[in-house]
């Protein structure tokens, strides 16, 4: 991965996070009677969709530190070739 891959990441999964909770915000305010509705044993949406921002925002920052280390570790690798040609 090269590094303006690397510094992007972080910004599409900010917009992905963003977009997730512009909708959030989008249903409460111009759908509200929506966050009303109990879809799944008795718990409203507004409930499950904060769990979800919640779930979304841990699994993004996985997939983050998984990237990121593996960028971390191509960059040392390389780093060590280049020392060990010397």
């Amino acid at each position: 991965m090269s590094d303006s891959q690397t510094n992007r990441l972080p910004l599409v999964l900010f917009g992905i996070y963003l977009l997730l909770y512009a909708g959030f915000i989008v249903i409460n305010l111009f759908a509200t009677e929506l966050m009303e509705l109990t879809p799944f044993a008795g718990v409203n949406l507004a409930i499950w969709y904060g769990f979800g921002l919640i779930v979304a925002a841990i699994l993004l920052a996985f997939i983050y530190g998984v990237t990121g280390s593996r960028h971390d570790a191509q960059a040392n690798e390389a780093a060590e070739n280049k020392e060990a040609s010397k």
